[in-house]
């Protein structure tokens, strides 16, 4: 049992770091960042030993696996398994509280249940900053690395096999491509029109239009352009012309394998800007990332005084029976998550609402047991 001399006015609600305070925080840190290096080694492990045979075939080299995967691997994982792990990590350390009678102690010592919750809040507010940070920046950082080795050792050689694609390069000129290969940065007939209202303005057409990596503009091959005035029109034409078209680069064409979660805050927010600019249709996973990341250290929060409030009291069941049932909530709320986060990118439900609502039902759900309580 916790033995400490405190009076009631010592634990009154404050900001400042008690020896209780310390004490729970303390074991309840070591805790989570115990349970994520556990699971995330045993889960990098199952994932290199699956992907063995693919290795074997493309031979990247121990060098590359080890720093170009397997180190951009571990923030990922690290990450995605947070929510689940806060909360195991909470009923670990609570139910063994109570185990030993300890939280019956303090709250004897004249400690309410709220400022019980202080500790747990303080460190789950620490991992929520935490995780904040890896999500918006390092992640996506790493992910560029981790994504493309994916590409090139682990997936399939990319082909675009678009056709007749047509794209909204500038608010009044629309560009169309027969078809495009990634391969050679070629595409095949290639039009460019301005049209302001119902109006042609004018119209680039090209037999094919090729890449110029040196120079970063396109070139394009057999080509006419045609101006369109009130009362007469100008062509001109010739075999080839050097061009730079807005908001239009090979990029356009590459693999969208995991693109959203390769970008950060800063460029996921300009790149949604540039899909809404182009009228593009699959805005949807972008939104998600980026509301998802506001959401997800929330959810660290309240995912972690929902652990509190489940295994705080002492069971006959002894704690095997919280940490189960911390398990079983956990999952919950991770198939919850991704259930909401695929309804939302398949557009049947607005991006915001479907990464808050798992937080807003479990957070209804914590007040409710919160208020079941004892005192």
């Amino acid at each position: 049992m916790l033995h400490m001399p405190v009076s009631k006015s010592s634990f009154m609600p404050t900001f400042g770091l008690k020896i209780l305070d310390r004490y729970i925080l303390g074991n309840f840190l070591r805790t989570y960042l115990f349970v994520v290096f556990v699971f995330t080694t045993i889960i990098i492990v199952i994932d290199l030993t699956e992907k063995n045979d693919d290795f074997i075939k493309t031979k990247p080299g121990w060098e590359k696996i080890i720093f170009e995967y397997v180190l951009n691997l571990v923030p990922y994982f690290a990450n995605l398994l947070s929510p689940i792990m806060v909360f195991i990590a909470t009923v670990l350390v609570t139910s063994r509280l109570a185990a030993r009678t300890e939280i019956v102690a303090i709250l004897a010592s004249g400690v309410s249940f709220k400022r019980l919750l202080w500790p747990y809040f303080l460190g789950s507010s620490l991992i929520g900053l935490s995780i904040f940070y890896l999500i918006a920046w390092a992640i996506p950082n790493s992910n560029k690395q981790r994504v493309a080795f994916e590409l090139v050792y682990l997936k399939n050689p990319f082909f675009f096999e678009g056709r007749n694609v047509h794209l909204k390069v500038a608010p009044e000129t629309f560009a169309y491509l027969e078809s495009y290969n990634n391969a050679n940065q070629t595409g095949y007939l290639f039009s460019l029109e301005t049209i302001k209202g119902t109006d042609l303005i004018s119209k680039l057409s090209a037999d094919r239009m090729v890449w110029q990596p040196d120079r970063g503009t396109w070139q394009l091959e057999n080509y006419k352009m045609m101006q369109f005035f009130e009362d007469n029109q100008t062509v001109r034409s010739g075999a080839k012309l050097d061009t730079l078209i807005p908001n239009l680069t090979p990029k356009d064409f590459e693999s969208n394998y995991l693109h959203n979660e390769t970008l950060t805050s800063v460029e996921l927010e300009e790149y949604i800007q540039r899909l809404k600019s182009r009228g593009a249709e699959n805005v949807e996973p972008y939104l998600v990332e980026k509301y998802l990341r506001y959401s997800y250290p929330f959810a660290i929060i309240i995912l972690t005084l929902m652990g509190v409030i489940l295994s705080a009291r002492k069971s006959r069941e002894g704690p095997g029976f919280q940490i189960a049932l911390g398990f079983l909530l956990a999952f919950i709320y991770i198939v919850f998550y991704i259930i909401s986060r695929s309804i939302a990118e398949a557009g049947s439900m607005p991006p915001m609402l479907a990464c808050w609502l798992p937080n807003i039902v479990f957070g209804i759900i914590g007040l409710i047991l919160y208020k079941t309580v004892p005192r």
